[in-house]
């Protein structure tokens, strides 16, 4: 069993397993027993190459013996940062067969971030792209490398500059060991206040539940075909139910580039796709789409959307444009997802992020003394269930800080629960802008513009956008010439911060509005922020 987690209390896992939430299922044997009932069936599509259950998974047994001739063991960590290509699945339900822990990064993630998850992990191994979207991800493995001595092995996708191709993590399977499925099987990122992401642990009993309830909810079938816009290491596209939910019911995967709305549906209409997922600024583009394109859209059976709050007005236009149903999807890395059901009134679909997925959930809306408050009031929401952990990995006093001590989750996020049950999400206490669905921690940014030589005083707020739901502004008190937006960008970049990060608007103020207390007064910002310039 790996150490530095808290696994669920033997009392509370064993009552989950009673239940038949947790059926002792390993995630590599997930696809095994696909393959066994829907082998010659496709499995997973990207551009002209289309891969069958069987060779899906002859190919994961392939990997996983690669990585152990390498010298990959059970227990050891794996950075893996790979776009939306077949290789990401491969490796990381190999390394899910061999014992691996995956560790989950994005593709937009630079030294700051892979050289912290390295550090927080100890990863033996990192698996990236060669160059993706004209970034050099080889010098990127070569820097991280000096500053992480647990790590040995580098990975990417073409190979060369003395770093091994990926196709050559290829051997005759070999018998592997069972895995324990109340054991870690990977590793997801917060998005949450912190500096640098946390990591969470998942294992296989709650993420094969999360993926499999949810694939149960929406129907998903044989013949559905899911098509996979964002990035594979979002909780949303990996399990909700996503690549692992389709793969567990006989459907197909489709794995797109990215969500351009061109492309992604001309792929609707080439491969059928009925359902997918996507975050409300991706919506909005295809929305725009729609109006002009003569893709065939009338397989499309559902889109979910989720990420970030889906406004009334938007909700509104996805059924008659798609001439499909909306599912609103409300989740986090950290576990809990609330989702719309088919059958819900259409109030509750346009204007809710539903109810729990699971029976089992457990959540509370309590307000700053953490006691409950009345029935349709607003309060932070705690969460506590079959697939929501109880700790970061290697965070104890953050965890004493993010769980009560009974294990639920603060999650930060303010909500409301209707009448009937179902979730409004009306905001969040914690200091994040969703940008697009990314979610970007303000203190960390400011922490970054405090360091360019010229800036006295930074903070960083959302503010509206219609594109992106919200957009991060920078406010700095400056000493000398005003730096542009694309000179701040510029530092920024330099210091190893993730483009999605960068501030999209700059305002430079003689001085930042002071609360009472002497803290910043962002709510002044907020209300500041509408009115500048771009």
């Amino acid at each position: 069993m790996l150490d530095g987690w808290t696994p669920w209390p033997d009392d509370v896992a064993r009552g989950y397993r009673e239940a038949g939430l947790w059926r002792g299922e390993a995630l590599g044997a997930l696809l095994r027993d696909s393959a066994r009932r829907f082998g010659p069936s496709t499995a997973l599509v990207h551009r002209d190459r289309r891969l069958t259950y069987a060779e899906l998974d002859h190919w994961v047994d392939r990997v996983a013996a690669g990585f152990a001739g390498r010298g990959i063991a059970p227990g050891d960590r794996v950075l893996v940062q790979l776009p939306n290509v077949p290789e990401f699945v491969a490796v990381c339900l190999a390394l899910a067969r061999l014992g691996a822990k995956p560790v989950f990064a994005l593709t937009a993630h630079r030294s700051q971030e892979i050289g912290h998850l390295c550090a927080i992990t100890g990863a033996v191994a990192y698996v990236f792209p060669g160059k993706h979207r004209g970034f050099d991800h080889h010098g990127l493995a070569r820097e991280v490398l000096a500053g992480a001595p647990a790590l040995r092995w580098l990975f990417s996708l073409t190979g060369g500059h003395g770093i091994a191709a990926l196709a050559e993590v290829d051997a005759e399977p070999v018998e592997l060991p069972a895995q324990d499925p109340s054991d870690v099987a990977f590793f997801l990122l917060s998005g949450g206040t912190t500096a640098l992401p946390k990591v969470i642990p998942r294992t296989h009993d709650d993420y094969t539940y999360q993926a499999r309830a949810a694939a149960a909810l929406l129907g998903v079938s044989t013949s559905d075909v899911y098509l996979a816009v964002l990035p594979l290491e979002f909780n949303f596209t990996w399990g909700c139910p996503g690549v692992l939910g389709t793969l567990a019911r006989g459907g197909t995967v489709v794995l797109a580039d990215d969500p351009t709305a061109e492309d992604c549906l001309r792929a609707v209409e080439r491969e059928r796709v009925t359902v997918t997922a996507v975050v409300p600024s991706v919506a909005q583009l295809w929305l725009e789409a729609v109006e002009w394109t003569d893709a065939d859209l009338s397989s499309l059976r559902v889109v979910q959307i989720g990420g970030a709050v889906l406004q009334r007005s938007v909700a509104e236009r996805v059924g008659p444009a798609f001439g499909c149903g909306l599912q609103q999807v409300f989740g986090m890395a950290e576990g809990l997802l609330t989702l719309t059901r088919s059958d819900d009134p259409p109030e509750v679909v346009l204007g809710t992020q539903g109810r729990p997925l699971s029976p089992a959930d457990e959540i509370r809306v309590v307000g700053p003394d953490d006691r409950e408050v009345p029935p349709g009031e607003v309060g932070e929401l705690l969460v506590r269930g079959p697939y929501t952990p109880r700790g970061y990995y290697r965070a104890p006093e953050h965890n004493a800080v993010a769980f009560t001590a009974d294990g639920y989750y603060r999650s930060g996020d303010l909500v409301r629960v209707t009448d009937r049950g179902d979730l409004v999400v009306v905001g969040r206490i914690k200091d994040v802008v969703i940008r697009g669905g990314d979610k970007v921690s303000a203190e960390e940014v400011e922490g970054h513009l405090l360091a360019h030589p010229g800036v006295v005083r930074a903070a960083v707020v959302g503010v509206p956008d219609e594109l992106l739901g919200e957009r991060t502004c920078a406010y700095l008190v400056v000493t000398g010439q005003h730096p542009t937006r694309q000179e701040v960008a510029a530092a920024l970049r330099a210091r190893g911060l993730a483009d999605f990060k960068l501030p999209d608007q700059v305002e430079v103020v003689d001085e930042l509005p002071l609360t009472p207390l002497g803290k910043v007064d962002k709510k002044a910002l907020h209300r500041l922020a509408p009115n500048q310039g771009g």
